[in-house]
């Protein structure tokens, strides 16, 4: 039996992920929409599989996993995202992740993963392998790798309208830092304002067309 914690913006699917979960043996101690909720909780309950999207609406799952893996190493995450974008697999992996599943996946599949993640092992679902080698080894953009996982947090909230208040609330930051830290992005990236940092997003991968 392994302890699960699920972090996911939708509520149905955590219903029927716990469902899945716990009609094959296993126990979900937790779960919640909010990446700093899951840290504070997933610190105190130890080793333990988390299962997390990429998407979180307003946040990343991204910003969770590299908190994870500076703050909690003894959890083991899989992601579990619709995400097939090859960079994105390569991201997920570079910064801890244990697994990689497709929300497409049969529910056999996500089954296995906990198992394996759970004695230790790694797991890509189906396909995934061959994205990780295209995002592993595919030329990286130079400007693109010189953002933290912060500064691609701000982006994409940036890219979503949010001001620099709510994205200082969302993230506990002053105002003034986030201006700071979006001056410094768009510095690092060329992009002189807003539309032309949508544009880079979208081009990179950040977000999808449908998001902007």
């Amino acid at each position: 039996m392994s302890l699960l914690y699920l972090v996911d913006d939708h509520t149905l699917l955590r219903d029927g992920l716990r469902a899945v979960l716990q009609a094959a043996g296993h126990q979900v101690v937790g779960e919640s929409a909010d990446p700093t909720q899951a840290l504070a909780e997933l610190r105190g309950l130890g080793p333990v599989v988390v299962l997390l999207d990429l998407h979180l609406g307003q946040r990343s799952g991204f910003e969770l996993l590299t908190e994870l893996q500076r703050r909690a190493p003894e959890v083991r995450a899989i992601v579990l995202t619709m995400s097939a974008q090859p960079r994105h697999v390569a991201e997920a992996l570079r910064l801890g992740a244990a697994g990689y599943v497709l929300k497409g996946s049969p529910a056999s599949q996500l089954l296995e993963a906990v198992d394996a993640v759970d004695k230790g092992q790694r797991f890509l679902g189906s396909d995934v392998a061959d994205l990780a080698v295209q995002g592993l080894t595919a030329p990286g953009d130079g400007a693109l790798d010189t953002l933290s996982v912060r500064e691609r947090q701000i982006v994409l909230m940036v890219v979503q309208g949010q001001s620099s208040a709510e994205i200082g609330r969302a993230l506990h930051l002053s105002p003034k830092t986030v201006d700071s830290y979006r001056s410094r992005i768009m510095a690092k990236l060329a992009t002189p304002d807003v539309p032309a940092l949508v544009r880079f997003a979208i081009r990179h991968g950040l977000i999808d067309a449908d998001n902007a």
